[in-house]
């Protein structure tokens, strides 16, 4: 794949958060992660031709930071406390459980999404664009805070029992 792609550069920056919580939880210092993540991003940039498309690129941006945190744990030997490679292999090891879990919950709840009537959707959509309020949509609507934030967590019980749901379906509780 092309680095310079549209579609190249949408699977690095919506794998961010995900990699960014991957490393977190194996380092457990927010700076360092930082760090580490700025130094995974340049390296998946450089390999970007590596990635096979159809595979999971957070797993493979995952397996990069892995590498990232070792050197940066390898480089730290000689502070206080550092986990054995046993350890941080099993961290990554459970991370990486979580990290494909949360990306079939993600496709879960898109589905559970689609299934909502057009005018729950809607309001879900407008309640998380960027700058979107109750208070603002409230406003818009004519209708109470209380009414809108009520209306929205109706809608996400309705959304966690249908991914819960689907889970269950699926085998994956």
């Amino acid at each position: 794949m092309q680095r310079d792609t549209e579609e190249f550069i949408e699977l690095l920056t919506g794998a961010q958060s995900s990699v960014f919580g991957y490393i977190m939880s194996l380092c457990h210092d927010h700076a360092r992660a930082q760090d580490i993540l700025q130094e995974t991003n340049v390296t998946l940039w450089r390999k970007a031709e590596d990635f096979e498309e159809g595979t999971n690129f957070t797993a493979w941006a995952c397996r990069t930071a892995y590498f990232h945190v070792l050197n940066h744990r390898r480089k730290a030997s000689r502070e206080q406390l550092v986990f054995d490679e046993d350890v941080l292999d099993y961290l990554a090891e459970r991370q990486e459980e979580r990290a494909g879990s949360s990306q079939d919950r993600i496709g879960l709840l898109r589905r559970c999404l689609e299934k909502l009537p057009e005018d729950q959707r809607n309001l879900v959509q407008r309640r998380y664009e960027p700058g979107a309020s109750v208070q603002g949509i409230a406003e818009e609507d004519g209708k109470s805070e209380g009414a809108i934030s009520q209306a929205l967590y109706r809608i996400r019980a309705a959304l966690q029992q249908c991914v819960e749901k689907q889970l269950a379906k699926e085998g994956c509780v």
